[in-house]
């Protein structure tokens, strides 16, 4: 017998003497007397100001009735439930509290009770008040931002005055040229024409600028230039990523809406509240649809969420995918690095770990995948195709009827009408009735003796032949034996292990090598397969099968085989025939080597045929049997009574003729990847260390607290999916919201400078950057909502204020001695062309960009279906691959090499600001990249088309390439280089030049 400790022994006799105590009531208790000096004493050692374990504080009343991993640490009026009192009440000495020292004394244990059950009554005092004021909730970010400003307010004001503060004057403005250049790529990611910019060098009028700001601003180009920016934050992509890097076909549509939306300057408020939930708020508009695309627009782990049959790698999956769309949602929009708080509370901002979960309680719902775009218009597309379908394949009946043809019972079991509509390889899971065309392997789960009825389409007309799958045991026949029908029971079934592997198959089983029975490959040509591995039944409804071939007698015919390899185990197994509950066929002890010819004739008058291969007594091994070409053939019918039946076949081949042809017409309802919903979404409860094995307390759906703009809680776990959601867009757009207007200015100013006012633009938190100049960002933040969330307006103030147009090439020692990193903005910064901006330019130089816009992307690889897609990068020379990069179908995990050269980013990750690297790889793929050699050589072939002689075509070259003409040493080099080398050695070095690639 076990020896029990002291330490045992004492917790024994407490619990007991709580028993006791308890029952006569528990005393009160005075907080200030008996509970706080407790709590000090005893727990804020590991749950104090400075060390809360468990992200759990006992210290001060804002903390414990905020709680940690387990909820709050007191529920008024419930002991029992409260997670501090379970605690210290625990017989476990792994678990009891305080894990140090004597346990709590009865009387002590009972004071706390006494006072949880009285309300838990906390009255606050200076240490209380102290600590609830969390120095972290006055940081800048989240303070309303100032609303008043100087006279004439403006962004030059706020320049100037800083500058002035420090004796730093502004650059002077940039020569038109660099201008025009400027803007182009900053609006819309292309060069401007040499002739648009002698147009606007030689335009003298005032407002010249102005006016071609305007043009830029209304541009096509202009939402697929700023389509990029808003693409990379979320992540977006065409495949999942992950090991299962698949296509998403549809996900484009999203892409087109972002485009669309910013070239018709949609107000910005209204652009977030589409995208987080457009489809619950606007669920009739297609575009509601579509914009919720940016929900699903991340990676998604199709193994873990789908492939897997692990419950745990299942939830890690969804707790993965969870994590990214709430992370994108309030990154993208907010700035606040929210999933610093998964697995603890935020070690920086005021975020606690439950607040991450509540957020995460709002998705709870959401799940990914293609949806119809109009679910009306889906509908009358389906029924209409439906009914043709239905109609096609009656009069296919029709025909083969007359013809005499026989019924394909494998066609039957891959979906068909049994004349070779069903899908090859397609198989009927035993234990479901679903079809599927997985390769399945061994199962033990499903009940025997169970018919699994498959799922058919009537409306598609498809034949009823096929009654169920099923497993066979005579173990159990004598208490469930098998019932097809009233009177129909299959009671002298074999006894077998009740094992089986694989599925029912129009085709080859899973590991089947063998295919051919007496020099026949029944795997080919005409030829078919039904698989049917030991333990395994299929019951076919002979009434069925006599709507198509007619009255009379049916022969059943096949040839019996076994699939396994002549290396493979020794085994036996046994195969039968059943007409209704007659057993008429039988081969027992089938060694793989031997195969059977079956002949079975069915009377008129029965009503099933059953076939059934069992293991033979010496368990599933390699029972791969099959039958080849198992087939039912109709009587024949006496044609003379029938005189209309050259008729009935000609008008049947016309009929299938005109309804193919309307199926082929028919376009499928447009889908995008988007989200779909939950009806019921699941309860959340807190991950323990963000393992989703380790739950703690459930939450309701909500925010966080800290931007303290609007309440934040969103209902209960009650409210429906869609309105959490609405909820939480009304709390990002709220116009009192600190954070949403300042993140989206200053990443405006990020991408119109090289740099924000704030040089961390994804992160306004405690470990993020201080703005250089407060009190600019705070007025374009006012400004944003003044002009009603108008992006294109706020592009207008920073593109036309004097700190935008200052030149960059200014050598000022005293400013680079004070302000190298120019945050003072005393001059423009140069700045390096993004990766598909460099390749829109070369196309555009080359006179190949073709500007088609929208639809599917450009697939610039060879695609190879496989467990793992293989994508091949290559080089084409056709329209659709020189369009620009905007439409470039996205791969996941097969980055495009000469993009990632060029820093174009993962798009696995959310990127708000992109890594500007220079490397020796970047100037071998700009000089010797397949796609630079011919783009290089297409606009050799444009300056020969467009100039008449070696000097216009230089002089030409270095318009398109730099919008300037060449000075007289550049010109004489270059048309040495062309004399000597070719124009597509010009060509192929002006493309490679710093000027071509860098904004001044």
């Amino acid at each position: 017998m076990p020896l029990i400790s002291a330490r045992g022994k004492a917790l024994r006799l407490l619990v007991l003497a709580l028993f006791a105590f308890s029952s006569a009531g528990s005393p009160a208790a005075d907080f200030e007397r008996d509970i706080r000096p407790l709590l000090n004493e005893r727990c804020t050692e590991c749950h104090g100001e400075k060390k809360q374990k468990g992200e759990l504080r006992l210290d001060a009343k804002s903390f414990a009735f905020k709680g940690g991993h387990g909820g709050p640490a007191f529920i008024p009026g419930k002991p029992k439930e409260s997670p501090v009192f379970k605690r210290v009440t625990s017989q476990d000495e792994e678990e009891r509290m305080p894990p140090r020292g004597e346990p709590l004394t009865t009387e002590q244990i009972e004071l706390v009770r006494g006072w949880i059950e009285g309300g838990a009554d906390w009255p606050e005092n200076e240490t209380d008040r102290a600590a609830a004021q969390d120095q972290r909730y006055k940081h800048w970010s989240v303070q309303p931002p100032s609303k008043v400003f100087p006279e004439g307010a403006c962004i030059d004001l706020f320049i100037s005055k800083e500058l002035q503060n420090k004796n730093l004057k502004p650059a002077p403005e940039a020569d038109r040229r660099t201008l025009i250049r400027r803007l182009s790529f900053d609006l819309t990611g292309l060069p401007p024409s040499p002739e648009r910019v002698a147009k606007f060098t030689s335009d003298t009028s005032p407002d010249a600028y102005q006016q071609l700001v305007e043009e830029l601003l209304n541009s096509p180009h202009y939402g697929e230039r700023w389509a990029r920016h808003w693409l990379d934050i979320a992540h977006y992509a065409d495949t999942h990523g992950f090991e299962r890097d698949q296509l998403r076909p549809n996900a484009w549509r999203y892409r087109d809406y972002v485009i669309d939306s910013l070239n018709a300057d949609k107000p910005y408020s209204q652009f977030l509240t589409e995208q987080i939930a457009g489809d619950t708020l606007s669920p009739r508009t297609t575009e509601g649809v579509i914009a919720s695309g940016f929900l699903a627009a991340g990676p998604w782990d199709f193994v873990g969420h789908v492939e897997t049959k692990s419950p745990v790698l299942k939830r890690a999956a969804r707790a993965g995918d969870l994590d990214d769309i709430v992370t994108q949602v309030i990154t993208s929009t907010m700035g606040i690095t929210i999933n610093c708080a998964r697995c603890h509370d935020h070690k920086l901002d005021p975020i606690s770990q439950r607040e991450y979960y509540s957020l995460c309680a709002v998705f709870a719902g959401v799940r990914r995948g293609d949806r119809d775009i109009d679910p009306i218009q889906a509908k009358i597309l389906s029924d209409n195709k439906s009914k043709l379908q239905g109609e096609l394949e009656k009069a296919k009946i029709i025909l083969t009827r007359h013809k005499g043809s026989p019924l394909d019972l494998a066609d039957i079991i891959g979906g068909g009408n049994g004349y070779g509509t069903g899908t090859k390889g397609s198989g009927i899971i035993i234990e479901s009735g679903v079809s599927s065309t997985k390769n399945l392997g061994y199962s033990s789960n499903t009940k025997a003796n169970t018919l699994r009825v498959p799922v058919r389409d009537a409306a598609k007309g498809e034949i009823k032949i096929l009654s169920g799958v099923f497993v066979p045991n005579g173990v159990d026949a004598e208490s469930s034996p098998l019932t097809l029908a009233d009177s129909v029971v299959l009671a002298n079934l074999p006894k077998t292990s009740g094992q089986t592997w694989d599925a029912v198959r129009n085709g080859p089983l899973n590991g089947q090598v063998q295919t051919k029975i007496d020099g026949i490959d029944y795997n080919s040509g005409e030829h078919s397969i039904l698989g049917l591995h030991a333990n395994s039944g299929a019951t076919f409804d002979l009434s069925e099968v006599r709507k198509t071939s007619g009255q009379g007698p049916i022969q059943f015919s096949a040839k019996l085989g076994f699939g396994a390899s002549p290396g493979a185990a020794e085994t036996k197994a046994d195969f039968a025939v059943y007409v209704d509950s007659e057993r008429v066929y039988e081969a027992k002890g089938l060694r793989k080597t031997e195969t059977r010819q079956i002949d079975v004739t069915l009377a008129d008058s029965a009503r099933f045929l059953t076939l059934v291969a069992t293991d033979g007594g010496d368990g599933i091994g390699s029972d791969l049997l099959y039958l080849g070409d198992a087939r039912l053939f109709p009587s024949k019918r006496d044609q003379s009574a029938e005189p209309d039946t050259e008729k009935q076949v000609a008008a049947a081949r016309q009929g299938i003729e005109r309804l193919q042809k309307e199926i082929n017409a028919l376009q499928p309802a447009p889908q995008v990847y988007a989200v779909t919903s939950d009806a019921e979404p699941p309860v959340v409860k807190i991950q323990k260390r963000g393992n989703p094995e380790e739950e703690g307390a459930e939450v309701q759906p909500a925010a966080f607290a800290w931007a303290n703009h609007a309440p934040a809680e969103f209902g209960t776990s009650a409210t429906a999916e869609g309105s959490r959601r609405a909820a939480l867009t009304r709390w990002i757009t709220h116009p009192g919201n600190p954070l949403t207007r300042r993140v989206l200015v200053n990443r405006l100013w990020h991408h119109h400078f090289g740099q924000g006012l704030v040089l961390t633009p994804s992160d306004f938190g405690l470990g993020g950057d201080r703005p250089s100049h407060p009190e600019l960002l705070d007025w374009l933040a006012e400004e944003f909502l003044r002009a009603g969330w108008s992006i294109k307006h706020m592009h207008r103030l920073i593109v036309n204020s004097s700190a935008y147009k200052q030149r960059s090439d200014v050598n000022n020692a005293q400013a680079e001695a004070m302000d190298s990193g120019n945050r003072l903005l005393w001059r423009q910064n140069v700045r390096r062309l993004d990766a598909e901006t460099v390749r829109d330019a070369v196309l555009a130089t080359s006179g190949q960009l073709n500007p088609k816009r929208g639809g599917p992307g450009y697939r610039d690889f060879k695609y190879t279906e496989a467990y793992a897609p293989v994508y091949e990068y290559t080089t084409g020379d056709d329209p659709e691959t020189m369009r620009r990069s905007i439409y470039r179908f996205v791969v996941r995990t097969t980055p495009h090499q000469f993009l990632t050269t060029l820093d174009c980013p993962n798009p696995a990750n959310l990127t708000p600001a992109r890594s500007q690297t220079t490397t020796a790889l970047q100037a071998l793929a700009l000089s010797n990249n397949p796609f630079m050699l011919q783009q290089a050589r297409h606009m050799a072939t444009r300056l020969e088309n467009e100039t008449g002689n070696q000097k216009d075509a230089v002089s030409r070259a270095f318009e398109l390439c730099f919008q300037r003409s060449p000075l007289a040493d550049e010109h004489a080099v270059a048309a040495r280089l062309g004399s000597d080398h070719g124009l597509f050695s010009l060509c192929r070095m002006l493309l490679n030049a710093n000027e071509f690639i860098y904004l001044d």
